[in-house]
């Protein structure tokens, strides 16, 4: 076995082990808005569920020279977001919005989404999606490094679903329909393969 110190390796060593190693991470694509009203979206696989009662997400968001970026900023001043579910259908224009734009600019027009209202929050959702969680803060942990924030770990509950009625079954998910994508290393990413099942001991 190969034996490491984290704290002998840079932030990028760190990030690349990690990344590769923790995998597939599903990917969340939030939309949130900022206070004059411009729509953000922007992808992010440090993402899962943490709770279902009440259900809750988490988003990892990390900052930029201590500052949050614009997702997490934008979540911080309005509390709420839209959570969508990246598919083989949408991934491609999920890609583009990954994009570093100005503050003043939006991923929307790099991609061929549509804005389509929400029922629970004020922020948009996509139309292309399968899937869209409406969430509001619940809490902002912020994770420090030697006393300084380089991280919000947001905890976003749901507020309201939206499912694609090819994917909705009778209260479950078809796997199979949703298709969703997920993220690995680098450039890469994968498609639900081959599954398996094991059946829990009694």
């Amino acid at each position: 076995m190969k034996k490491i110190r984290p704290e002998a390796l840079s932030q990028k060593e760190n990030y690349k082990l990690l990344i590769g190693s923790i995998i597939p991470r599903p990917i969340a694509l939030v939309t949130t808005q900022s206070d004059s009203g411009l729509l953000n979206i922007a992808p992010f696989s440090f993402f899962n569920v943490v709770s279902s009662d009440p259900p809750i997400l988490s988003i990892a968001v990390q900052r930029v020279n201590g500052e949050p970026k614009d997702t997490a900023r934008n979540i911080l001043q309005n509390n709420e977001a839209v959570v969508h579910i990246v598919d083989t259908d949408n991934v491609k224009d999920a890609n583009q919005t990954a994009a570093l734009l100005s503050p003043d600019e939006s991923e929307i027009e790099r991609t061929e989404f549509e804005q389509v209202d929400s029922v629970e929050v004020s922020v948009p959702g996509l139309k292309q999606s399968k899937v869209r969680f409406e969430t509001v803060l619940k809490e902002d942990i912020v994770i420090k490094k030697d006393g300084e924030p380089v991280s919000d770990l947001l905890l976003l509950e749901v507020k309201y679903y939206h499912f694609d009625e090819a994917i909705y079954d009778n209260g479950y998910i078809n796997k199979d329909e949703l298709s969703a994508v997920s993220r690995l290393a680098g450039n890469d990413y994968a498609e639900i393969g081959k599954t398996f099942t094991i059946e829990r001991p009694q």
